[in-house]
């Protein structure tokens, strides 16, 4: 059976929810004993928990089998829910590396809320009795982990505690993938004790070719939201050379190619489209502006990116609404895909949420197909219709908004489905062959093309 270290999990609703398992489902908890607990069942994220259950308890303590990983019974568990992380005795004291990845939030003002990761510490900071290693997986600004250090001092003065920063880096779609293959390994703790546990957990995944990277934890904390910022803003750069491409008749494609072959800059997000969106991007250029104003420091080239993506969603809006010549009332638009990228069923930010909202306002028909089975962020609108197959949400369109590059859309015969002889395609991906659509003698609007 596969071992996974450092699985996430967490309560809701009362439903267990598990990031990181393996392909038969089984959560698996590696010991430093000679036991491998794993809690069961689990078939699938966000699978109820079956067995062993109480959730009449007016304490929200839930009792869990626990297996070995010959799928022998050891016993069972008591398991308290606090913020979203299970606080199990039975567990975490066989366990000397605690992972703590727990739901955060970002204020109004774009600053992270930490009040989930805080919570967990001071319960944390309760049944430690002997050495462990706290380890911060998620994003968070840097001096979380002198914070969460600052709540365990009494235990560190008797050496228990080492706090380390290991951000993660996967994307939306690709993160088993990503984690098993990471291209980098990065470790911010300035304890040598816990870098060289840390290194030694991680050493299956870094003899796959991993590189190891140890820094400070400051290091490492800002590390995460400087890479995330920098992606951000060649996406934005890109997207501001699509609109000058449009102007003076060059291929952004073409340009994106020519870019991407030189190693210093990379082909990796210099594909021309609607503005970033998802769960990581808006967040965490947001809250890199807030740590620079603590530090009182201007990140000009972040706030830039950051307004220029928001008027990203503002132009393409203006233009689709230019495509179909200001006449809104009473059209027929589908929108193929409204996640903010393929194989996920994120709306967060999705560029589709203001350019639906907008049309709808003007009283268009809008209709949407997206294989996720993404249905309910829409619902409270009036004639915004999901579709549960391409060809129905395309018949007798007017326009046709390819908003997502799913593959499920690359090989579409749009004649044959939207069955009307006159209708538009505005696509935001670039899917499609500008002279192969004229040959078909359809009206196709492309994105710096």
């Amino acid at each position: 059976m596969k071992e996974l270290n450092n699985t996430k999990f967490y309560f809701k609703d009362k439903t267990l929810f598990v990031d990181g398992f393996d392909v038969n489902g089984d959560v698996i908890f590696k010991s430093t004993g000679s036991a491998n607990f794993h809690i069961k069942p689990i078939m699938q994220k966000g699978a109820n928990l079956y067995g062993g259950e109480n959730y009449d308890d007016p304490q929200n303590k839930y009792s869990l089998d626990l297996y070995n990983a010959d799928r022998t019974l050891v016993g069972k568990t008591d398991a308290r829910i606090d913020g979203h992380l299970i606080i199990n005795k039975s567990i975490n004291e066989n366990l000397r590396i605690y992972n703590l990845d727990v739901g955060g939030d970002v204020r109004f003002d774009g600053s992270a809320d930490l009040k989930y990761v805080f919570k967990v510490v001071h319960e944390l900071k309760k049944i430690i009795s002997k050495y462990k290693i706290i380890v911060t997986k998620s994003t968070v600004p840097v001096t979380t982990g002198d914070k969460i250090e600052k709540i365990l001092l009494e235990l560190k003065k008797k050496n228990l505690v080492d706090v380390v920063s290991n951000p993660e880096f996967l994307r939306e779609g690709e993160a088993i993938s990503d984690f098993s293959r990471p291209d980098r390994v990065i470790i911010g703790t300035n304890s040598k004790k816990a870098n060289s546990k840390m290194k030694s957990l991680y050493m299956p995944i870094i003899k796959k070719n991993s590189r190891y990277f140890n820094t400070s934890r400051r290091g490492a904390e800002l590390i995460k939201y400087a890479s995330n910022a920098f992606l951000a803003t060649k996406i934005s750069f890109i997207n501001e050379l699509a609109n000058l491409c449009e102007k003076t008749g060059v291929d952004i494609k073409d340009i994106s190619q020519g870019m991407g072959s030189d190693q210093r800059i990379g082909e990796r997000f210099l594909r021309a489209g609607p503005a970033y969106g998802g769960s990581c991007f808006p967040k965490d250029t947001r809250a890199l502006i807030d740590t620079a104003n603590q530090f009182k420091t201007d990140l000009t080239i972040v706030k830039s990116v950051i307004s220029s993506n928001n008027n990203r969603k503002l132009l393409l809006t203006k233009r689709l609404e230019k495509i179909l010549d200001g006449k809104l009332i009473n059209k027929t638009v589908t929108f193929l895909g409204v996640t903010f990228k393929p194989n996920t069923d994120d709306m967060r930010e999705a560029s589709s949420i203001p350019m639906i909202k907008y049309l709808n306002k003007k009283k268009s028909n809008i209709r949407y197909y997206d294989p996720s089975g993404e249905k309910h962020e829409f619902k409270k609108l009036k004639n915004v219709k999901y579709y549960n197959d391409i060809s129905s949400a395309c018949l007798n369109s007017d326009l046709i908004v390819l908003h997502t590059e799913w593959n499920d859309f690359k090989l579409l015969n749009f004649k044959k489905i939207v069955k009307k002889s006159k209708f538009k395609i505005f696509d935001l991906r670039n899917i499609y062959s500008p002279t192969k659509m004229k040959k078909l003698k359809i009206d196709y609007f492309a994105i710096g093309r």
